[in-house]
Formats: C-alpha cells, structure tokens, sequence
C-alpha cells in the first residue's frame, strides 16, 4: 500500500511518499509555477510514488475548498480561481486511490494534534502564517471541517484597528495584514525596494525600520485575531507556525502585547501561543493523516 501527500502551497508545491521514516529530504518541492500547476503538480506525484501503485492520497489545498465536490478555487492559483477539479483529476492519475481533500488549515490542525504541539490538548487552533494564513480548528479533540470543508478561515477574520484591501475583495482581513504576500506589499508602499518575502523577512530579523513595521503589524493582527477566535471556541491554546512566525521578536513581541491587552475576559484570560515544531512538514503531515484516517 503506497500512501502519498500533496500540498498546494501559496508560493510552492510538494509531495511526500507518506512513511514511518520519512523525513524533509524526501519531501519532492517547486516554486509554484505560472501556469500549468496540475501538470507540475502530476510531475511531482509520479516521482514521489516511485512507480508503486497508490492506494491513498491526500491533498492539502489553500481555499476556498468545495470539499464534497473535490474542487479548488485558491486565489494564489490564478488558472485555478475559476474552479480547478482536482479531485477527479487525481483519481484519472490513480484508479485505485482514495483520494481526500482537505482545507490546508484543516490538514495542519491534523498534523499538530498527531504528531506536534497538540498532542496532548482536546481544544487547541492551529494557525500558519506564511504566504497567505491558514488555520485549524480542533475542538474535543476532533477538527472542525465545516459545511463546505472551510472551517478554520482565520485569514478573513476581521481585525479591529486595520482596513487594508484583501484579496478577497474586503478590507480588514488577516490575511490583509499578517499574510507575507501582504506584507510584502505594504512593505514596497511605504519605500522598501526589498524584492522578496525571504529577503522582507531577514531585514525584519535584523530590525531594518520597514521590514521590522510589516512584521510588528502583523503580529499586533493576530494578536487580536487570536483573541476573539478565543473568545468564541473556548480554547487556551494556539499553535503558531509558518515562515512569518519565524522571523523572532519583530513579530512575537507585539504579538504577546495584543493578547496581553485585550485577552481580559477570565475565560481567555490564561490564551497561551506557543510554536510549532512541525517547521515546514505540517500540511503535508497532514495531508497523510488525512489520506490514511478517513473512511471512503
């Protein structure tokens, strides 16, 4: 039985033969390319199955997700906004796979309460900020899907105290400000000439004005995101990755201060955030999980 995992991420695409001993060295990746997306993605899924029959596959995806029609329509896949089928495109792949799909916020809260920092917690969110942001919802123990597969859209919360432009077509989202696709562009509009998210990031690190700025509003948003998503499910815990989380003190420092300030509620009052372990593996763990977890 040949498992494998598939994650369409905001800047890149990967898959995994899904194993007990595998590790990031076996992950196939490529930026996400232009055009063509399903070809690559096909590319990178016959090298990962090493021409073994598959028997399961996962796919974790950016939404908006029609989970019970097997499509995709995420905004960083231009050719895909439409409408992309891709589960039945993955079956025309492998006859005899189970294929599942899956909200990548979904998918990471998967991999956390298996294998990272939720292991051991009945009511926990999870949340990615890298290009875009996702989020996971595990309440009792069991994640939350939602009607549609969306459940978890952290990105569009709205964000008191914020009214940029999102690319939804609403303002005051997340996703607006502590998306790195976002930060990058107000980061070019208040004069960096920065031209990556990397090379944003690595200034944030080192305190260059800007740079530090776009990452000090990010976490002031999620801060305060955190806070009402709290507020709303009861939980204590949140489970923070990605490459924006990664950048240190220019995020987390202002961070803890939203909680701090608004977190006054007793029920919220002890919200802890701590990081995730899981580095860049999380959605495709998850993706796993799904494949090898849910029944047909």
């Amino acid at each position: 039985m040949t498992t494998l995992a598939l994650e369409i991420g905001s800047t890149e695409l990967a898959a995994v033969r899904i194993a007990e001993d595998v590790n990031a060295d076996a992950v196939r990746r490529i930026p996400m390319p232009a055009r063509n997306v399903w070809e690559n993605c096909r590319s990178l899924l016959f090298e990962a199955s090493e021409g073994l029959e598959v028997t399961a596959l996962g796919i974790a995806s950016p939404g908006p997700i029609d989970m019970k029609a097997g499509v995709v329509a995420p905004g960083g896949v231009p050719e895909w906004r439409a409408g992309f089928g891709i589960v039945e495109a993955a079956k025309a792949m492998f006859p005899a796979a189970a294929v599942r799909l899956g909200l990548d916020g979904v998918c990471l809260a998967m991999a956390e309460r298996n294998f990272g920092a939720a292991r051991e917690t009945l009511d926990v969110l999870t949340v990615a900020l890298s290009g875009h942001v996702a989020a996971g919802v595990v309440v009792g123990g069991y994640t939350v899907v939602g009607r549609t597969g969306n459940a978890g859209h952290l990105a569009h919360a709205l964000v008191p105290g914020f009214d940029d432009r999102c690319g939804c077509g609403g303002r005051g989202c997340l996703e607006a400000v502590a998306g790195g696709a976002s930060m990058l562009r107000w980061a070019r509009a208040q004069g960096w000439t920065g031209g990556s998210l990397t090379e944003l990031l690595d200034a944030a690190r080192v305190g260059a004005e800007v740079p530090a700025a776009a990452a000090g509003r990010a976490g002031t948003a999620t801060g305060r995101a955190l806070v009402s998503a709290a507020a709303l499910l009861d939980f204590d815990l949140v489970v923070l990755g990605g490459r924006v989380a990664e950048v240190g003190p220019a995020l987390w420092k202002p961070l803890g201060e939203a909680i701090a300030t608004h977190a006054r509620f007793s029920a919220v009052s002890g919200l802890r955030v701590v990081p995730s372990p899981l580095a860049g593996l999380g959605l495709l763990a998850g993706a796993g999980v799904l494949a090898l977890a849910m029944p047909e």
